[in-house]
């Protein structure tokens, strides 16, 4: 019987949203295979990023989206740098990343508003209208402790909590956040699950790890000590640098969240009888030990945003470029920590005016940072874990 001819339909628009997005030397390409070759972390029975490459230049979106090494491969630029026609497929890998954090969560508005810079005044407007809306009230509706007397500042004391009261603001504003963010990652964990399943049933030989076994090994052995980037890479100093940066600033945030949660069962549980012992209230005494530990992950997070900062800069545009959603996410990064870090200064060297304003904007920036994270490049710490945990649940190494 003669073979039945598939027909190929290639899906145009696709092809120029993937270019927009950052893979536009994609056509470059003409399969010599050199990236597949180079890269350290493909595997050999099913190498990246040719069959990527190839599959983007025939605008065949359904094959790229339900391609679980997408979010295999670190994007250490190896593979670019050994290209030699300049195709760059570390970008390309990159690029549909990107398109697909715009895909996998709800909410396409959001997904639009991150894919261009277009879209950052509209992401800085809705919580900077939130958190003015809270400090108009605080200060000219509810005059908090009658420390206002008509102006924006309140007198006395320098408390960030004057101008926006944990329990009735800040605290309700961020657990709206948490919950708006676990649901959207949900859905998009869903979304990205069901693409790079395989159709049908598996049938598996040998005993078959649980899910959760596989996401505990993904995190202690990949993802915490960033195992990869020590793989990844052509050049030591650089293995060395992007492994630093990353660890430096994954741990900063991590030691930052623990702290928070600490303070927040500690506030909130404090006020239970019987536990009134452990209840807190801000501006901590730097003797504090959750104090201490907050201020060694800004150390951490400075460290880690310094390196990757200063690698980003220095890449070679005909290898590698940047695009939108890196320094987006670098420029939020710093401006988190800056507006944390300043607001301490102009608090301790009492300056009443700068430090509600720099607050205020430090809110905005946390906002940022945390409610689009579904949307943003940040998000690939869900995403590839989810992915990666998938393939080794379905017996992949």
């Amino acid at each position: 019987m003669a073979a039945q001819p598939v027909r190929i339909e290639p899906d145009v628009q696709f092809i120029r949203e993937l270019r927009a997005a950052g893979g536009d030397t994609l056509k470059k390409c003409y399969q010599c295979a050199t990236c597949s070759v180079a890269c350290p972390i493909s595997p050999g029975d099913n190498p990246y990023p040719r069959k990527e490459m190839i599959w983007a230049q025939w605008g065949l979106k359904d094959k790229l989206v339900s391609d679980p090494d997408v979010w295999l491969c670190h994007n250490c630029g190896q593979c670019s740098d050994l290209c030699p026609r300049g195709a760059k497929p570390a970008d390309l890998m990159s690029a549909m990343r990107n398109m697909a954090y715009q895909n996998l969560a709800p909410c396409a508005r959001i997904a639009r508003w991150m894919s261009s810079p277009k879209g950052l005044l509209p992401l800085f407007a809705i919580p900077a209208v939130i958190f003015g809306v809270i400090w108009f009230l605080m200060a000219f509706v509810v005059n908090f402790k009658g420390l206002y007397n008509g102006s924006l500042f309140p007198a006395g004391r320098i408390v960030p909590g004057n101008v926006f009261y944990g329990d009735y603001t800040i605290d309700p504003v961020f657990i709206l956040v948490t919950i708006f963010i676990v649901a959207a990652f949900w859905k998009g964990v869903k979304n990205l699950i069901r693409a790079i399943a395989p159709e049908g049933s598996v049938m598996m030989l040998g005993k078959k790890k649980r899910l959760l076994v596989c996401l505990i090994e993904v995190i202690m052995l990949e993802v915490l000590p960033h195992s990869k980037f020590s793989e990844c890479g052509e050049e030591p100093k650089e293995k060395v640098i992007r492994k630093i940066g990353h660890m430096c600033l994954l741990f900063g945030f991590l030691v930052l969240a623990v702290v928070t949660g600490c303070f927040f069962m500690a506030h909130w549980g404090g006020r239970l009888p019987g536990l009134e012992f452990i209840y807190m209230e801000v501006p901590l005494p730097f003797t504090n030990p959750f104090k201490i530990l907050a201020q060694l992950g800004m150390v951490l997070m400075l460290v880690g945003l310094t390196l990757l900062t200063i690698r980003r800069k220095d890449l070679n545009p005909t290898k590698q470029t940047s695009s939108w959603y890196d320094w987006y996410l670098i420029g939020v990064i710093w401006a988190v920590w800056l507006t944390g870090t300043l607001t301490q200064f102009f608090r301790l060297a009492d300056w009443t005016v700068l430090t509600y304003t720099i607050y205020y904007l430090h809110l905005v920036t946390v906002f940022m940072l945390l409610a689009y994270l579904p949307w943003s490049k940040l998000g690939h710490l869900v995403y590839r874990t989810a992915a990666i945990t998938w393939i080794r649940y379905m017996g992949r190494k």
